[in-house]
């Protein structure tokens, strides 16, 4: 069974950072595309950035040249940097592989951006 879990989400300003990291329990990132997704208040789940095996890396629309997904193969991580931020971008944050897989979401990370 694979375990993901997240961390580094906090309460932040309009115009802030935050880098968010999502450990595996063991090593699945070689083969598998990973994503960033996201569950703002009242919203429905939703994928923020992905990357592939090979580094190539897609994003949402509301969060392009804000956001950097990356991975660490050898550390069983992936990251997601976030800049800017915005209020919009409020939500708890998950990492799963992509597609999803509903046995591996973790409890997520809270970012709050508010002033």
């Amino acid at each position: 069974q694979v375990q993901l879990v997240e961390s580094g989400g906090g309460l932040v300003q309009p115009g802030g950072s935050l880098r968010l990291s999502c450990a595996a329990s063991r090593s699945i990132f070689k083969t598998y595309t990973m994503g960033w997704y996201r569950q703002g208040p009242g919203k429905q789940r939703e994928l923020v950035a992905k990357i592939n095996s090979v580094g190539r890396t897609i994003y949402v629309d509301s969060v392009k040249g804000r956001f950097t997904i990356s991975r660490d193969n050898a550390k069983n991580t992936v990251y997601l940097q976030m800049n800017s931020l915005k209020p919009e971008d409020t939500a708890v944050y998950y990492c799963n592989i992509y597609p999803p897989n509903g046995d591996y979401w973790g409890q997520g990370t809270q970012v709050t951006v508010s002033s």
